[in-house]
């Protein structure tokens, strides 16, 4: 067993240490809308559920050089976001959304994709997503870093609507093999839904 103290590591050793380690990880596909009307789109892999009651998940945006992205600076000015679960059928077009372009450029138009309006909130959310959710911003954390540049901004969203494929959601449940989920792994690497098993929980 190697034991490592974080702060000897050089550089982004403790990043390919921590997204090779805490895998296999959901990937938050998030459309926001600037002030000035564009719909961005943007991956994330830091993502996962908060709580249930009432549904709220959580997205951490990590920042380039101590700037915001425009999810994040997107999220706080419009207080909307659109979360959609990634799985196989669209994952390629996700991918595209990660190309660096300009703020006044949308991610959804240079991918292809399809914007469809939402229901609870303004912002509008993608027609390929199987699974989509519409959020209102709970609540954004500055975190890491150093004091006065921070190195992530935490979204906290409560889910006010869902949206799923008809055929994927029977007796309250979502059918994980027919979603077909993809999730990230470290560097380039990906993985699909592969092998399940139960596990019953003692009592």
């Amino acid at each position: 067993m190697i034991s490592i103290d974080p702060n000897a590591l050089p550089g982004r050793e403790n990043y390919k240490f921590l997204s090779g380690s805490i895998i296999p990880r959901p990937v938050a596909f998030v459309t926001t809308q600037s002030s000035e009307g564009i719909l961005n789109a943007a991956p994330f892999s830091y993502f996962n559920i908060i709580t249930d009651e009432p549904p709220m998940i959580s997205v951490s945006v990590q920042r380039l050089n101590g700037e915001m992205k425009d999810t994040s600076r997107n999220a706080v000015e419009k207080g909307e976001f659109v979360v959609h679960i990634s799985d196989e059928s669209y994952i390629d077009q996700i991918n595209n959304t990660a190309k660096p372009l300009s703020s006044n450029e949308s991610e959804v138009e240079d991918s292809g994709l399809t914007p469809v309006n939402s229901i609870k909130v303004s912002v509008q959310g993608v027609k390929e997503a199987n699974i989509r959710l519409e959020c209102v911003l709970e609540r954004a954390i500055e975190l890491g870093g150093t004091d006065g540049n921070p190195s992530c901004d935490l979204l906290i969203g409560r889910v006010v609507y869902y949206h799923i494929r008809e055929d994927l959601y029977k007796k309250g449940r979502i059918n994980a093999a027919g979603l077909k989920p993809v999730s990230r792994l470290a560097g380039s690497t990906y993985a699909k839904l592969g092998e399940t098993f139960e596990l019953t929980r003692p009592v």
